[in-house]
């Protein structure tokens, strides 16, 4: 059957195509996003959701969708997403950050030139059969000093407008290296020195709780006199009542607001001051960048719901089509591994201890985790995905450690995972083989080779003759048919396991009959997910 797919907002027909050229069923609903009873009511049907910003996918909205694997954003926000409800239920929230970059920073250039020469005030001054040019004197941006806070994707293509203007450029960004700043032209700085030379100040970070009121009243006091701030990036970054009064003070010349605190922004601070140029939310609203973010977000969307490749998750490790595939197999071991240690233990998790050998190593680590930690965590929530797991896990105080290391034995690569309470560390390790299968290698030190079955016994006991009949004998008394075994020592009269593998789950009386022989010390029934 194919995935289904809800567009709840307007988006290119273009995009629409896409879905169905890749043979997934779209339903395009362009204005069902702004009716927040409708979209409840309907959203269970769909496997995805494809938006822009008219949609608001609150608790309430994930809490209904009950098939919902992903959500894709059209552009870069995504506060229109309830992201914390998402990762919980597991459905992965993706965004478009390429799109639009051209179009944000060609707005902040252009909203630069507005402000130092004050074109709209001109413009409407001009509309009005005034001949006012004494009024409006300006000034060049050739030589003047921009400074730039957040240097990433647009950021950077702001630098590079800013440098054929032939400005100086300022850049502050703590994840800015120096020798990428030398490479695109820029000195990296520290805010206060940016604060305190720069002309002009452009904004491109994400809104955090590290970047909230970035330019504070603290901060918007010890910029240059005459300064000009622009602002395309996210509202609540400034100070918006500091910075109307530095305006009204004349310690800040200009200012232009793309983005507010407030959205929709029908009355702010900066409003009606002169030399103020605001627009509304217009960064990404070009013809070009629309067309962009929905193809994007189709083929992202497409690709994750056909192959499982992952692009521009905010909450789950990207992972490509090629990597889906060569990683496929030994995700579905890093599922196994982790159920085991999970359906084994039954006091609360400490530490969960991962270590990646030889091939393995250098594949990718962050998605092969999501695999382990979705497969411990599934004994006690069955629903428990690759993208909520992580978030369930850190709720929990689990502490997760990774190590990877070149090749050290017999296999070309396994996995081994360890799991730590209070009372006890439990290890497994597995590898896949040359025909794609996973195999169980190794569990509490003992080397083994066993394959993984959908109903599964094991036991531990001491090495001693009888236990194989003992097996048998109670197994087939209890109706219980066993298709394969798998035996295990560590040595000759030491501890000993045993994996038996079964068409049904082991029913309790048989276990009860097993315990009543005073054999064995371990028995716990396993089931594995095999499809």
């Amino acid at each position: 059957m194919a995935p289904k797919v809800l567009i709840s907002d307007k988006l290119s027909e273009a995009a629409v195509q896409i879905f169905r050229d890749r043979g997934i069923d779209v339903d395009f609903q362009p204005d069902v996003g702004k009716d927040k009873e409708k979209l409840s009511q309907i959203i269970g049907d769909y496997d995805g959701l494809a938006i822009r910003s008219a949609t608001k996918v609150t608790e309430k909205i994930i809490a209904a969708a009950t098939n919902l694997k992903v959500i894709g954003r059209a552009g870069i926000g995504t506060d229109n997403i309830d992201k914390e409800a998402a990762s919980k239920k597991g459905i992965i929230v993706m965004n478009t950050p390429f799109g639009n970059m051209i179009t944000t920073a060609e707005h902040a250039i252009a909203m630069m030139f507005a402000v130092a020469r004050q074109i709209p005030e001109a413009s409407a001054s001009t509309h009005d059969g005034k001949w006012e040019k004494s009024k409006f004197m300006g000034v060049e941006l050739t030589g003047k000093t921009l400074g730039v806070i957040g240097a990433g994707n647009i950021g950077g293509i702001v630098c590079d407008r800013a440098r054929a203007l032939k400005m100086k450029v300022l850049a502050y960004d703590p994840f800015l290296g120096e020798e990428k700043a030398k490479k695109i032209g820029v000195e990296k700085v520290e805010l206060d020195d940016l604060l305190g030379r720069a002309d002009f100040i452009t904004l491109h970070v994400p809104f955090t709780d590290q970047t909230a009121n970035i330019l504070s009243r603290e901060n918007i006091a010890k910029t240059k006199k005459g300064v000009r701030i622009i602002n395309c990036a996210r509202g609540g970054l400034v100070d918006e009542e500091a910075l109307a009064e530095a305006l009204k003070s004349g310690h800040v010349a200009g200012a232009a607001f793309d983005v507010f605190a407030k959205e929709p922004a029908n009355e702010n601070p900066l409003f009606h001051l002169p030399n103020v140029v605001c627009t509304p939310h217009l960064g990404a609203a070009t013809t070009e960048a629309q067309e962009n973010v929905a193809l994007q977000v189709a083929e992202q969307m497409s690709d994750y719901l056909l192959t499982g490749a992952v692009a521009n998750a905010l909450n789950m490790p990207s992972v490509t089509a090629e990597e889906a595939r060569v990683m496929g197999p030994w995700v579905k071991l890093a599922g196994h591994l982790g159920s085991f240690t999970g359906q084994m233990t039954d006091e609360p998790i400490r530490a969960i201890n991962i270590l990646y050998d030889g091939v393995v190593a250098d594949m990718n680590l962050e998605a092969l985790n999501c695999g382990v930690i979705a497969g411990i965590m599934k004994k006690a929530n069955p629903d428990v995905n690759m993208v909520s797991a992580p978030v369930i896990a850190k709720e929990r105080g689990i502490q997760i450690s990774t190590t990877n290391q070149d090749k050290s034995g017999a296999f070309d690569g396994y996995i081994k995972v360890t799991v730590v309470t209070a009372k006890r560390e439990r290890s497994i390790a597995g590898t896949v083989f040359s025909d794609g299968k996973p195999r169980f290698i190794q569990i509490k030190g003992i080397n083994i080779d066993a394959e993984i079955g959908a109903h599964m016994l094991y036991t531990t006991n001491e090495d001693v003759p009888g236990i194989i009949g003992a097996l048998g004998q109670t197994m087939g008394d209890n109706g219980v048919n066993i298709a394969n075994f798998t035996l295990g020592r560590a040595t000759a009269g030491g501890e000993a396991i045993a994996l038996l593998y079964v068409d049904e789950p082991v029913p309790a009386e048989a276990r009860a009959k097993l315990a009543e022989t005073g054999m064995f010390t371990q028995i716990k029934p396993l089931a594995f997910d095999v499809a």
